[in-house]
């Protein structure tokens, strides 16, 4: 069944995820190094996988399948996701796709030598009601459109 994993460590939208399971009944994995708060909702579970490094991306690629869908900002991750067929999303709403998943690899590739080199500093820009909004948007278009082409996934059991 259709089932939503969480590179959970720094996801800013786990409230907005959750609200989305809700509507649709659908389980959430959250994968983190470190114990953190959860709703205490049937469905809902963390699955603390410690400090080793890459110990919660391992994790997730051993237990994710096809017609899942994570949510991370990744993209190596995303990457190794992608290619076992499941939906991938970014915290901002952006989908990663096989069309576009090289490219992405690509540039996060460019702009970590660009960092390396002190070119770039900085993060990312907060996440806004705007973000937010786009997120639960495709995070809804993501389900449905797995739903569409494989019913079967989406029944409960």
């Amino acid at each position: 069944m259709l089932h939503i994993f969480v590179d959970a460590d720094a996801c800013p939208v786990k409230e907005e995820i959750y609200r989305v399971a809700r509507r649709y009944g659908l389980g959430v994995t959250l994968v983190a190094n470190a114990a953190m708060r959860i709703p205490h909702e049937k469905g809902i579970r963390l699955q603390v996988v410690g400090g080793r490094f890459d110990a919660a991306d391992d994790w997730i690629v051993e237990n994710i399948e096809a017609f899942d869908i994570l949510v991370t900002a990744d993209v190596l991750l995303a990457s190794r996701c992608v290619a076992k067929k499941a939906s991938v999303l970014g915290p901002g709403g952006k989908p990663f796709t096989e069309s576009n998943i090289g490219d992405v690899v690509a540039s996060r590739n460019l702009l970590a030598e660009l960092r390396g080199a002190g070119e770039i500093t900085g993060g990312p820009k907060p996440m806004g009601p705007k973000e937010r909004s786009r997120f639960l948007q495709k995070l809804d278009e993501a389900i449905q459109a797995i739903r569409r082409e494989n019913p079967s996934e989406c029944v409960k059991t």
